[in-house]
Parts: structure tokens; sequence; C-alpha cells
């Protein structure tokens, strides 16, 4: 499991460095203005699991997955909901990561 970092997007605009997403699942910071992009450059699609370690009432809430397609790509939003109580991180995992990159983007 990577801990990944963000990396601030000034004004000018940002060509992000991508990371191979690890196939135990990454770690990122949660926050405002904090996103992951996931490129996924295999040729079937992956899913992509935010665990979400909150309740209502004794109910779990249920984590946030979205598929990304062959060759596609998506953005999530890494919001305090996502954030583990014992790291202070969002934890993420990938249903696959051969040809998966992954980078945390802080929006000015």
């Amino acid at each position: 499991m990577a801990i990944l970092a963000a990396q601030r997007m000034p004004l000018s605009g940002l060509q992000p460095t991508y990371a191979a997403a690890a196939g135990g699942g990454d770690q990122a910071p949660v926050g405002e203005k904090l996103y992951l992009h996931v490129r996924n450059g295999g040729g079937g699609s992956i899913t992509v699991t935010l665990a979400t370690p909150g309740t209502v009432g004794d109910l779990a809430v249920a984590d946030a997955a979205q598929t990304v397609p062959a060759s596609g790509a998506a953005f999530f939003p890494l919001k305090a909901a996502f954030r583990d109580p014992s790291t202070g991180r969002a934890a993420i995992t990938y249903s696959g990561v051969t040809t998966v990159t992954v980078a945390v983007v802080q929006l000015p």
C-alpha cells in the first residue's frame, strides 16, 4: 500500500506525476479541493473503491465505488467522509492494477 501525496495545481496549470496503482491499495490525503485521478490503460474496466469508515446509527455507510472503463479515466473527490480515523487518510482499492496509474491533485 502506497501513500499518495497531493500535487498542488498552480493557476498556470499542472501536468501531474502519476504513480502505479498498488495491488494492496493506496492511501491519500483528504480535504477540500483534493481529487484522485485514475487512468486505466488496460483492455478491461476496473472498479475503484474508496472506503467510507463512518456509520449512521448502527448502520455502516456504504463504500464509494466507481467503474473506470478500459482506456478511460475518472476523478474521485477525496472528501472528509473518506477519512480513516486510524490513518487520517482515505483508503483506496482497485479491482485491477495492471496499467493503472493514479495521481492526487489539489485544486487552487
